[in-house]
């Protein structure tokens, strides 16, 4: 039998604490050195990564997924946009730490992800995806996201341009758009 099926590593998803910050932050620090999926060649420094953690700590909005007792990804939604006519829009960021692809721990961050937003009272949540990576593409279809655009050559990094893929999600059950509140 191939060994991925013999798998019996279990996935939790939970709330993110104060001492998850440098596993979240060597997650980070990794796509950024090595990939496009954060568009910067800056390593966050710990302060940097500790200021960057403790917003997401604060609003509740970050998890992280352990198998096997090791922080192997995290997840987090934050303001789409700051503007007050954006307070119901969030944008996800899901992360894996390297080796770990390929488990299902992506998808039980984004399940786990969505139904945070969606309890918190949201109404959509924003993926922001560079064009070529098709394996967050796909997952995000997978949970119902639609894509709605790509923007072409709006950032660089490695020395090439970068296409934005913007995907959404609606959260809302009835369409609105927030009701008559003022806040």
């Amino acid at each position: 039998m191939n060994p991925i099926y013999e798998r019996s590593d279990v996935v939790t998803v939970r709330p993110a604490h104060p001492g998850d910050a440098e596993a979240v932050r060597a997650i980070r620090n990794h796509a950024i050195e090595h990939s496009t999926a954060l568009w910067t060649e800056t390593p966050q420094s710990p302060a940097e990564g500790a200021v960057w953690f403790a917003a997401h700590l604060e609003r509740g909005s970050a998890l992280v997924a352990e198998v096997a007792g090791e922080v192997a990804g995290f997840a987090a939604y934050g303001p789409w946009r700051e503007l007050t006519g954006y307070r119901h829009t969030v944008e996800d960021s899901v992360y894996v730490r390297e080796g770990r692809q390929g488990l299902g721990i992506g998808s039980a961050l984004l399940a786990a992800l969505i139904a945070s937003a969606r309890e918190a009272g949201h109404h959509v949540v924003i993926a922001g995806i560079e064009a070529e990576n098709t394996a967050s593409v796909r997952l995000h279809e997978r949970f119902g996201f639609e894509h709605v655009g790509t923007v072409r050559e709006v950032g660089t990094k490695f020395g090439r341009w970068l296409d934005l893929t913007l995907m959404r999600l609606p959260l809302g059950r009835d369409g609105d758009a927030g009701g008559t509140t003022t806040d």
